[in-house]
């Protein structure tokens, strides 16, 4: 179950940062919407990661481990390496609608699409996992979005940091266990 929970922040931590991003605009009704599609899309990728992790998982039953664990050192690597190479100087734009909403989603969401291929090596129902998945990404980002906010830019970057060092730690430990 801590496996799954864990995914499930480590996952949620990119669509945490950008709803704290958005946060600092101060637009309107963005507190909801975001939230929701970030759950949803979180973990709606991550079933469709799942069910393409089962069909072709005959094929890689042998490399499973090593599939999974290296999947979630570059999904984890990669969030840090975004977390690093931001700019301090850019200044974004933030436009609003629905179109822009959805991109944002299906942007947060790709790293659940990869980490769903490991669900069912989880020591919980992949049901229960896709479950914590989008929950904590619903309330991650909502509480990312109000924290946005309140506190400003200070803590733009370390929630990346934090998130590709849980998926890194993840990948470490799935490859310990099977080795």
């Amino acid at each position: 179950m801590g496996e799954a929970i864990a995914l499930a922040f480590g996952l949620a931590m990119d669509a945490t940062a950008i709803a704290a991003a958005r946060g600092l605009s101060r637009q309107r009704g963005e507190g909801a919407i975001l939230p929701l599609l970030f759950g949803l899309f979180q973990a709606g990728m991550a079933a469709l990661g799942w069910l393409l992790g089962e069909a072709g998982g005959k094929y890689i039953e042998e490399y499973d481990h090593w599939v999974a664990a290296g999947l979630l050192v570059l999904i984890g690597g990669k969030l840090l390496y975004d977390a690093f190479k931001r700019d301090d100087d850019d200044d974004e734009e933030y436009t609003t609608g629905i179109g822009t909403y959805l991109l944002l989603a299906i942007a947060t969401s790709i790293d659940a699409a990869a980490a769903g291929i490991t669900l069912p090596m989880l020591a919980v129902s992949p049901w229960l996992a896709l479950a914590l998945i989008g929950g904590v990404t619903f309330a991650c980002s909502a509480i990312g979005y109000r924290v946005g906010r309140a506190v400003g830019r200070r803590l733009e970057g370390k929630l990346e940091i934090i998130g590709g060092l849980v998926l890194i730690g993840l990948g470490v430990r799935v490859l310990a266990q099977h080795l």
